[in-house]
């Protein structure tokens, strides 16, 4: 099926892109953590009134950049969450406790996010994949689909970025 190049997409398709954006958002919700309070619907309401009214070549453009709205949303919240974490309601622990504590999902996220911005920079094709993946929620088959590469191709380059992730990361967790 070809899309024409216009402002907003066909009506038809909106229903198919929704649904696909629904299972994207519950796909990276159900890695969050026992504390996420953000519900899949609410993440694919705030991306889809961010996207609103801006061209779309098609679907996979439009998937393209929900999974960037949504990474954006996500890190917002973690943001905003770490900063109440580390600034309200403060009271002193002993060293011991504290040096044990781990990280929280928030934290874990804004990791990642940071690790995408370099690579971002140092390669675009990995940074995408890692997008779709990580914030998109969007399988190996999917992805392939979407940047229009080889099943293999899209598993090799994840397993690339997701041991760059691990090694950027890991030194601060």
């Amino acid at each position: 099926m070809s899309y024409p190049e216009s402002p907003r997409l066909p009506e038809e398709i909106l229903p198919v892109i929704y649904a696909q954006l629904r299972r994207m958002a519950a796909a990276r919700m159900a890695t969050g953590g026992a504390g996420q309070t953000l519900q899949p619907t609410a993440l694919v309401h705030e991306a889809w009134l961010r996207l609103a009214d801006r061209s779309w070549s098609g679907p996979s453009h439009y998937c393209a950049a929900a999974a960037e709205a949504m990474r954006h949303i996500l890190i917002d919240r973690a943001r905003q969450r770490s900063r109440i974490k580390r600034w309200g309601d403060q009271e002193r622990v002993p060293m011991s406790e504290a040096e044990q504590e781990s990280i929280s999902d928030d934290e874990k996220t804004l990791l990642i996010d940071e690790a995408l911005e370099r690579l971002k920079a140092s390669n675009p094709l990995r940074a995408k994949l890692v997008l779709l993946k990580f914030f998109g929620g969007l399988s190996n088959q999917e992805i392939a689909q979407e940047m229009e590469l080889p099943e293999r191709t899209v598993e090799r380059q994840w397993s690339y970025a997701r041991a760059w992730l691990f090694r950027e990361i890991r030194p601060r967790l």
